[in-house]
C-alpha cells in the first residue's frame, strides 16, 4: 500500500478550497480548476458533440476501438463538474479497457433538478443504439453522484423496456441522496473531500422537491433484477462507503452480478489520483479488465 501517496492525496483534498455545499457558480469554478488542470495524455483526443440532443466528449484512446463504447457520466454532485473536466479519468478507465468513452454533460442541479439528468442519460444511451450500436457493445461507468446516475439510468432502461448494456463500472456512487448510511457519520473524520451538510445541501437542489428516497433518485432503494454485472468501487476512508455497499448488496440479493472493492485508506474517488496513487492505478486497471471481460463475453452470445 503507498502509505505515503494516500497521506499526500488525503492532504492535498484537506487544503483544498472544493467544497460541494458551498455556492454553485464558485464551486463550479473551483473544481473545474482542480480537476480539469492537468492536461490530457498525448494520444488522447477529446470532441465535444452531441448525442440525442444531450452535449457529450467523446474521449478518443490511441488504439482503442470505435465499434464499442463506455457511456460515462461525471462526478460533482448533481451541480458542479463537466463532461470536460472529467475527461482524464475518463481515459483512464478508457485505457485500461482499450475503449472509447463517450462522457455525458448532463444537466445540473439547481437550474435543471431531478429528472433532467436522468433523462439525459437515457437520451444519450438510446441515441448510442440509434446509431448503430449494440447493447452488448456498450457499457455504463461513472464516478461519484455519477455512479449514482449511472445506476439510476440502468433502472430506468428497464423500465422502459430497453435492452441493457454489458456492464457497469460505479466508481464511489452516491446512489443514496437520503445520506442514511451509517459511514456518513462514521468516517466523516476519514474523509478528507466529503461533508454530510454538504452532500444534504446538494441532494435538495437535485431532487427538487422530489421525495430523496424515490428510487429513480437514490438507486439503493430500487429494484435492481435484470442489470447487467456490475464492478463497485469505494475507498474505506469515505463517507459514502455504506452507499456502495448497500448498493452491491442490494444488487446481490437480486441475483445480478457483482464485485465490490473497498480499497484501504483510499479517499472518494481516489481512481481519479492515478498519476500519483497506486491503488487508483490498479483499481482503473482492474476496471478496465473488468469491462474488457465483460464485453467480450457479451460478443460470444
Amino acid at each position: 500500500m503507498g502509505y505515503r501517496e494516500l497521506n499526500a492525496v488525503d492532504e492535498l483534498l484537506r487544503n483544498s478550497a472544493l467544497d460541494l455545499g458551498g455556492e454553485v457558480k464558485e464551486q463550479r469554478r473551483i473544481f473545474e480548476e482542480m480537476i480539469g488542470a492537468a492536461p490530457l495524455p498525448a494520444d488522447v483526443i477529446a470532441t465535444a458533440g452531441s448525442l440525442g440532443g444531450v452535449p457529450v466528449v467523446t474521449v478518443d484512446i490511441a488504439g482503442a476501438g470505435a465499434d464499442e463504447a463506455v457511456l460515462y457520466f461525471h462526478g460533482g454532485a448533481y451541480a458542479v463538474g463537466t463532461a470536460a473536466s472529467s475527461a482524464g479519468l475518463a481515459s483512464g478507465l478508457g485505457r485500461h479497457a482499450g475503449i472509447r468513452v463517450v462522457s455525458v454533460d448532463y444537466r445540473l442541479a439547481p437550474e435543471h433538478p431531478f429528472p433532467a439528468a436522468l433523462e439525459d442519460g437515457v437520451a444519450a444511451y438510446r441515441a448510442l443504439l440509434d446509431g448503430g450500436l449494440a447493447p452488448a457493445r456498450v457499457a455504463i461507468a461513472g464516478e461519484s453522484a455519477g455512479a449514482g446516475l449511472a445506476a439510476a439510468t440502468l433502472a430506468a432502461l428497464k423500465s422502459q423496456g430497453l435492452a441493457q448494456p454489458a456492464a457497469a463500472v460505479l466508481m464511489s456512487p452516491w446512489a443514496d441522496l437520503t445520506l442514511t448510511g451509517a459511514s456518513v457519520t462514521g468516517k466523516a473524520a476519514a474523509d478528507p473531500a466529503l461533508t454530510g451538510a454538504g452532500l444534504a445541501r446538494r441532494a435538495r437542489d437535485y431532487a427538487g422537491g422530489h421525495d430523496l428516497a424515490d428510487a429513480r433518485i437514490s438507486p439503493v432503494f430500487g429494484d435492481l433484477a435484470g442489470l447487467p454485472p456490475l464492478l463497485i468501487q469505494a475507498g474505506s476512508h469515505e463517507i459514502l462507503l455504506d452507499d456502495a455497499i448497500r448498493l452491491a448488496a442490494r444488487a446481490a440479493t437480486a441475483d445480478v452480478p457483482v464485485t465490490l472493492e473497498v480499497t484501504a485508506g483510499a479517499p472518494h474517488v481516489f481512481q481519479g489520483f492515478a498519476a500519483i496513487l497506486p491503488e487508483g492505478d490498479a483499481a482503473l486497471a482492474r476496471a478496465g479488465a473488468f469491462l474488457r471481460s465483460q464485453l467480450r463475453a457479451t460478443a460470444l452470445l
